[in-house]
């Protein structure tokens, strides 16, 4: 018996990012995710940059996502 483990194949930063903000916004992502672009004046650009240089938030961002679905 295997393990069914949720995918982000096909899913972009920015799709996860966006949604994100839409379904839960930028306070709880800020809570979930202690980083700044999520707390100060947020945006999805400020936010997609920050996180394409920075792999551990990126991580806590996509696991979020995950148990978000």
């Amino acid at each position: 018996m295997t393990d069914i483990k949720p995918s982000l194949d096909g899913i972009t930063l920015e799709t996860i990012v966006t949604q994100l903000s839409e379904s839960i916004g930028w306070e709880a992502m800020a809570a979930a995710v202690p980083i700044r672009c999520f707390s100060h004046d947020p945006s999805i650009k400020s936010s997609l940059k920050f996180l394409r240089r920075t792999p551990w938030a990126r991580k806590k961002v996509e696991l979020l996502y995950l148990q978000q679905g």
